[in-house]
């Protein structure tokens, strides 16, 4: 066992041991991939205030995202095609989670279904929901997350239409792979990963395959989701989600202040800051920049998270010091997944507990929930007015 001391350790594992072409879907942006850097190298600009002589006894990353209780406000966000980075990824993901104490996020793309994961876990963990053009569909898989006790919903808002992700059109993404030559010597090289995979029957996409007519191999789900994702997406119709699911919602991908605004008015508990990791609208401002001018539009209407960008313990005490209620990790778990399994999920929150506690202290608090922006250095002009 390597001795893991932060996440770009489990990066260069979950390098080796994962197929390229489930390797780029994970580390790669659209288009130039602009924006999928500046996510990181934006957080390395803010710098920390240290402070000496204070008490660093009794210290504390415990708080509360959407009305529960977490260990560290950290949620694992959520990843299309988990169990593609490792065999059932989705329920180790989810089980790590729930073991550490923060919220599982599974996805409406994700390769084991809603129901297979409630089954495999003893606490209720959050849903993300894509909106699609059959609103029947949509619906259904509003009731499904409600029947599996799924405790707050997350509406993805940024994903009507997908963006250019060069790597993934080069390598013929599919899950599961097709099974050309190259991907056939790739998943040779992967032995490890492929000999797990051959152990589960969770290689499809659950919530999706078997549950619409028609829909009941690759081929045919291919062929439906290229037509689904709904470009004619609207507040309207947020409003009718909203009316549907009487617990917390969570809208995920806002960038704009008017849409934070927006957000408030059709009664979100909660909105993501997020760029959906760079994946999207290339050139688009990073998540760390764009989060003041939100902050200060909705004030305490909402409960503001971040997320896109986030490796580093350290990326979110700045989060927080800069007024998020809560972060949410995506690589950076996944890393842990695809080179360690469930173990490596929990390394990845381990790490990132570590670094956020002890950096916490070194700024002279105690309390995740006492942070503010008096312990950063923000340069001039990094949360400028944008013309």
């Amino acid at each position: 066992m390597p001795v893991i001391t932060c996440i770009e350790d489990l990066h260069r594992i979950y390098k080796r041991r994962v197929p390229k072409m489930f390797y780029d879907y994970c580390e790669s942006g659209s288009w130039t991939e602009q924006t999928f850097r500046e996510n990181t190298s934006d957080f390395d600009q803010i710098r920390l205030r240290q402070r000496v002589a204070v008490n660093m006894e009794n210290r504390s990353t415990a708080s509360q995202m959407a009305g529960q209780d977490v260990s560290m406000p950290v949620a694992l966000a959520p990843v299309g095609s988990t169990g593609m980075q490792h065999a059932d990824g989705e329920i180790k993901a989810a089980r790590a989670a729930e073991a550490f104490g923060v919220p599982y996020t599974l996805s409406t793309m994700s390769v084991c279904s809603i129901e297979t994961v409630a089954a495999a876990t003893s606490k209720p963990f959050w849903f993300q929901l894509y909106v699609m053009r059959d609103e029947e569909f949509a619906a259904a898989l509003i009731q499904r997350a409600k029947d599996a006790n799924c405790s707050a919903l997350v509406l993805t808002l940024d994903l009507q239409i997908i963006g250019q992700r060069h790597k993934d059109l080069k390598n013929g993404l599919t899950t599961p792979p097709k099974l050309t030559l190259p991907t056939l010597i790739d998943m040779a090289t992967h032995w490890r990963w492929g000999l797990e995979m051959l152990q589960t029957k969770n290689r499809q996409f659950g919530n999706i395959v078997g549950h619409v007519k028609g829909v009941d191999d690759i081929s045919n789900f291919t062929k439906w989701t290229r037509n689904q994702y709904d470009p004619r997406l609207d507040w309207d119709r947020i409003r009718k989600i909203r009316a549907q699911w009487d617990g917390p919602l969570i809208l995920k991908g806002i960038l704009d202040v008017e849409d934070a605004k927006k957000a408030v008015e059709v009664g979100a508990d909660g909105i993501v800051v997020s760029n959906h990791g760079g994946r999207q609208l290339d050139g688009a401002l990073s998540t760390i920049r764009s989060l003041t001018p939100i902050l200060d539009a909705v004030g305490d209407k909402t409960e503001v998270y971040l997320d896109s960008g986030i490796r580093k313990g350290q990326d979110v005490l700045k989060a927080l010091a800069m007024g998020a209620k809560g972060t949410f990790i995506g690589r950076a778990y996944i890393y842990g997944l695809g080179a360690m399994g469930q173990t490596g999920v929990t390394t990845a929150l381990e790490v990132i507990q570590k670094e956020l506690d002890l950096s916490m202290a070194f700024c002279g608090r105690r309390q995740v929930t006492n942070l503010d922006r008096d312990i950063l250095q923000i340069p001039k002009g990094f949360e400028g007015d944008w013309q």
